[in-house]
């Protein structure tokens, strides 16, 4: 979770507290993100400069009695949204979480390093991918956001890649084997689920829109909006994409189409993390979800199933 302003402080002590009933309940604390990762090249640069970061986040974790730090820079080396990059960021991103590991180490045993990494094959020409993972607890990849740049609809968040899709290295499966064969334990992979939909509109009709051309804007909506959009508006219509394992809506009405994840494409990807022996799943982010906390508890309870009653289901 991330926390903004004055409610930082508040937040972060419920939650700290909440860990004394549940002592599962690990709180850590995320730096950068999609808008905060601009000076990560900057910051990374040299050892001093690393050092002055370490330490302020080092003195957050201790001051909040946190778990652990995640680091989720948007990219090594790539621009993200903009930002400085520089050939130098796949050493140097090695060099800050081997330093952050030395930093935390310090402070107890077993404090948390996890990182955010791209759902596609093209970020880890830009990391160290063995020397990051010998430092780290977990690779979050962010399995979602998968259709940008493209000219046709498509799965933002698909667990398969279709036959017939635009870039079929763009799924969950194929970023997670592509690690997997690169030497990653799968126990250090986590999942991600999208609490949220990304839409397409001016689209073709045919296949109901899917990997249909378009003409209109990208829009993006919360869960529990599509939800409300579906109850009140009768045009918009689900369907499932089998290859894909992928539901999405399409408003033949207004040629928009939309791709996300609903509570049956979370149950599979629980599967799939317990099937392939993954470290877990997680999601962004929890305000998109229902009121009813539908896509929560679904992972919640899949997660939990028994093998056998896995099987039965």
């Amino acid at each position: 979770m991330k926390f903004e302003g004055m409610y930082l402080a508040a937040e972060l002590e419920s939650l700290v507290e909440a860990a004394i009933a549940y002592p599962e309940l690990k709180v850590m604390i995320a730096c950068g993100g999609w808008g905060g990762s601009g000076g990560f090249s900057d910051m990374v640069l040299t050892q001093s400069s690393r050092a002055i970061f370490i330490n302020s986040v080092v003195d957050f974790v201790k001051e909040y009695e946190l778990d652990g730090v995640d680091l989720d820079w948007e990219y090594p080396g790539l621009p993200g949204t903009g930002n400085t990059h520089r050939p130098e960021d796949r050493e140097n991103f090695t060099a800050l979480v081997t330093e952050f590991r030395i930093a935390l180490n310090e402070v107890r045993p077993n404090m948390l390093i996890t990182f955010a990494a791209a759902g596609w094959e093209k970020y880890f020409d830009f990391i160290e991918l063995r020397a990051e993972m010998e430092q780290v607890d977990y690779m979050n990849i962010m399995t979602y956001d998968m259709a940008g740049g493209n000219q046709r609809t498509s799965h933002h968040t698909a667990l398969y890649s279709a036959s017939d899709s635009i870039n079929t290295s763009r799924s969950a499966d194929a970023i997670i084997q592509f690690c997997i064969d690169k030497g990653v334990n799968p126990e250090q992979i986590v999942i991600g689920a999208a609490f949220y939909g990304r839409s397409w509109s001016g689209v073709s009709t045919a296949d109901n829109g899917l990997y249909q051309s378009f003409s209109g804007s990208k829009s993006i909506y919360a869960y529990s909006k599509l939800r409300s959009m579906m109850k009140e508006d009768t045009a918009y219509s689900r369907h499932w994409d089998a290859q894909a394992s992928a539901p999405y809506i399409f408003n033949l009405q207004d040629s928009i189409f939309l791709s996300y994840d609903d509570p049956e494409s979370l149950n599979l990807k629980s599967r799939y993390v317990k099937e392939h022996k993954l470290g877990g799943i997680m999601f962004w982010q929890l305000i998109h979800d229902n009121e009813d906390h539908e896509l929560v508890h679904s992972i919640y309870l899949d997660i939990k199933k028994t093998d056998s009653e896995t099987e039965d289901v």
